[in-house]
Formats: C-alpha cells, sequence, structure tokens
C-alpha cells in the first residue's frame, strides 16, 4: 500500500466568488504553500486563479 502523506488530495475553489470548485492532488514537498492555479471557471465563463482551501 502506498502513503498518501505526501500527496494530499486537496480542493481549489475560485476566487472569482462563483463556488466553482477543482479536486486536485499535491506534492507537499514541492509545494509546501497554499496551490494556486489558473483554472477555467464554468460558471464565470472565463479562466480565474483557484486557491487550495483547508
Amino acid at each position: 500500500m502506498a502513503k498518501s502523506g505526501a500527496r494530499p488530495v486537496v480542493t481549489l475553489r475560485s476566487t472569482a466568488g462563483t463556488g466553482a470548485t477543482y479536486v486536485t492532488r499535491k506534492n507537499r514537498k514541492n509545494d509546501p504553500d497554499r496551490l494556486v492555479l489558473r483554472k477555467f471557471d464554468a460558471v464565470a465563463g472565463a479562466h480565474v486563479l483557484f486557491r487550495e482551501v483547508r
């Protein structure tokens, strides 16, 4: 069995305030801070920043 401690599942929430979310995994060693990705928000109809929520 693989350990899941190094690559936890994180939720990314849109900064546009639409409530859109993505679920992904991140490498805790390479990205110890909160993850920020530019993804497509289907509700807003544009690419916006998605930030990790805890």
